[in-house]
């Protein structure tokens, strides 16, 4: 994973297509996508110095190329801001903090109606209170997120959207991972996902960028049936590898009424 940027770069130039920016298709194309003539253009940079980029023999453009790239590649917010952490010399590796303080322990257990988890940097459990344990309990992978929807044999009936989730999880994880793609335990993830998962193989070479944040997320509980849940993520600040993640079903809805019976069972 040594060529971050350049990886990105070629990923997401193949995406576009040249009428998203305008561009004349100009006739039969031998690969997808933008040609890197046609990046280089649009981001007023020599073809030269684009090509050095994608090759990994030029790994820090200035800010200001930057923006000029993820314009000429049509990108959203999220990936223009990952595309500018992986231009920035990487800093030293700090130690992962794969530990959960007493205090947000604590917090989450007190949420007694709320599945609340704490995830790890590649959206693995480190903890959770005693109804985050009860929504994913069952699986083969219950603490490991993403293994969960690529490697569980009942992932796609666990996940009604399958693959809506499996995008932004995805998505999700190159983001937690940011620059630092070198670090063993994401090496480990991606190299036995991508061995074991034609469906993360393809997913994970789209270089799709998604933040996790919020969102409305589908559930088949083998317990209590059918859940739709809203969660929040949280960066914890006193270790910024890890993710408060909190689940809420809509007042008096339904899926109120399952999750309070999952609480129910899993108090007995």
């Amino acid at each position: 994973m040594d060529n971050a940027i350049g990886q990105f770069l070629r990923a997401r130039r193949e995406q576009v297509r040249p009428e998203d920016v305008d561009l004349a298709a100009g006739g039969r194309r031998r690969v997808p996508g933008l040609r890197r003539t046609e990046v280089a253009l649009l981001a007023d940079v020599s073809t030269d110095y684009y090509v050095r980029l994608e090759q990994g023999r030029e790994r820090h453009p200035s800010p200001q190329v930057v923006a000029a790239l993820a314009r000429a590649l049509d990108l959203d917010e999220e990936a223009t801001a990952y595309l500018h952490e992986l231009a920035r010399p990487r800093p030293v590796r700090r130690r992962r903090r794969t530990e959960v303080s007493a205090t947000l322990v604590g917090m989450m257990t007190a949420w007694t109606g709320t599945p609340a988890v704490v995830l790890g940097r590649c959206l693995d459990v480190l903890a959770h209170n005693q109804l985050g344990d009860a929504l994913f309990a069952g699986h083969t992978y219950s603490d490991d997120l993403v293994r969960l929807v690529f490697l569980d044999p009942d992932a796609r009936d666990f996940y009604p959207d399958w693959e809506r989730v499996a995008v932004n999880t995805v998505g999700g994880l190159r983001t937690a991972a940011g620059a630092d793609q070198d670090d063993p335990q994401l090496i480990e993830t991606v190299g036995e996902l991508s061995v074991k998962s034609a469906d993360f193989r393809r997913l994970w070479a789209r270089h799709d960028i998604k933040q996790k944040t919020h969102e409305t997320k589908r559930f088949r509980h083998p317990l209590v049936g059918e859940l739709t849940l809203t969660y929040e993520a949280l960066t914890v600040n006193s270790a910024p590898d890890q993710q408060l993640v909190v689940y809420q079903a809509e007042p008096d809805s339904p899926s109120a009424e399952a999750l309070s019976l999952l609480g129910s069972l899993t108090a007995q």
